[in-house]
């Protein structure tokens, strides 16, 4: 089973409790201004090829989930000024969907790379910290490894049970 942007914000939504209205803001933080219905037909489950389409559905380009990671590094962890010569906000930097989830989350909620490991724990996964560093590798970096589906969603399901109980 694929996981696409759409059901990774649903679940990362539900794993950290975010409100419809955090979600907006968090959107606008990374620069995409939705309203709060337009934000709920991001929240809509995709369905199988399948099946028909939902037409209300607004699809979550990469380069809008980005956009959304880097908002919620903001909303958690406060606007910080640019340095001299530095943009004034990230480039999306189009790098693998489920590498940019670890990454980013990582960054917003201040965790460590063995918080990281226990919450793959959590959802029972187990991830050596050489495993996760090449993850975290910037994209080109001879170490460096693209996530799998199954770590993301794994990981999202550990954030849902540290979180949420």
């Amino acid at each position: 089973m694929n996981i696409d942007n759409n059901d990774i914000l649903i679940r990362l939504r539900y794993a950290l409790d975010i409100k419809n209205t955090e979600m907006v803001e968090i959107f606008k933080l990374g620069g995409i201004e939705l309203s709060k219905d337009e934000v709920l037909k991001v929240l809509t489950k995709s369905m199988d090829m399948d099946e028909l389409e939902i037409e209300d559905q607004i699809p979550c380009d990469d380069e809008m989930f980005e956009s959304f990671l880097n908002g919620f590094i903001t909303f958690k962890r406060g606007k910080q000024e640019p340095k001299p010569g530095q943009p004034e906000k990230p480039a999306i930097t189009c790098e693998h969907v489920n590498n940019l989830l670890l990454k980013k989350v990582k960054i917003a909620l201040s965790l460590t790379s063995e918080d990281m490991i226990e919450i793959l724990e959590l959802a029972d996964v187990v991830m050596t910290k050489s495993e996760l560093g090449a993850i975290l590798r910037r994209e080109g970096h001879k170490n460096y490894r693209i996530c799998g589906d199954r770590y993301a969603r794994n990981f999202l399901k550990g954030l849902a049970i540290r979180y949420r109980g």
